[in-house]
């Protein structure tokens, strides 16, 4: 298991869209909020380098967060992280509370693992081609993963890795397939290497074809 992470805030009186633009203006400080639990929302303000840094963990995006506002400490996950279309800076951060003892839904990031070894790859000279990088899944705030792997060394050109041949830690279900079989979606693949044997044989077969056509040119003289 990681440390536990953990992000502070203060609670924002300053309300309203023109307290939000003048507090987003600001190279110090985002304005975010925190909502859920049967509790109030409430709109925070947090320190822009400390959620900055904090972005930096891959699991910030999908672990429970203590969010300390003004001390009091909330769990909480981050449920939607807004971002200027051209700069990408963070613009609003949405946390939503969570109870140890009701299930939530998470996107949980895929790593992908012995790609190196991969046998579509060594052996086949296939690409890698990944469909999915991220699962939602649903499980209690306690059972979320860091992370889920897929193994690629095996995989050959004539495979594809669904949803259901992904191993889930106990109590995490995929959203996805709660659906129904349909909703198997394809995780990862090997695309056939490209051309080869075939662009060879086209190849000669338009030379023959050139060569023909300048014997026949030959005889005309």
């Amino acid at each position: 298991m990681s440390e536990q992470l953990a992000i502070a805030a203060t609670v924002r009186s300053d309300l309203g869209k023109g307290a939000s633009r003048r507090l987003r203006r600001s190279v110090d400080h985002i304005p975010a909020i925190i909502y859920g639990a049967g509790k109030d929302p409430a709109p925070l303000t947090i320190i822009r380098k400390d959620l900055e840094k904090a972005l930096e963990n891959e699991a910030f995006f999908s672990q429970v967060i203590d969010v300390s506002v003004d001390g009091d400490v909330q769990p909480a996950i981050l449920k939607d992280l807004q971002r200027h279309p051209a700069r990408n800076d963070v613009m609003h951060a949405d946390f939503l509370r969570v109870d140890a003892n009701v299930a939530i839904k998470v996107n949980i990031p895929l790593h992908f693992i012995n790609e190196e070894k991969c046998h579509g790859v060594k052996i086949e000279g296939g690409i890698i081609e990944h469909l999915l990088t991220e699962l939602e899944v649903l499980c209690l705030p306690g059972l979320i993963p860091e992370y889920i792997e897929v193994d690629m060394e095996n995989v050959t050109t004539a495979d594809i890795i669904h949803i259901s041949d992904l191993k889930l830690p106990e109590g995490v279900v995929s959203t996805a397939l709660e659906l129904g079989e349909d909703h198997d979606m394809a995780v990862t693949s090997v695309s056939a290497k490209r051309g080869g044997g075939d662009e060879d044989e086209d190849a000669d077969a338009a030379e023959a074809s050139a060569e023909e056509g300048d014997s026949e040119g030959g005889d005309e003289d």
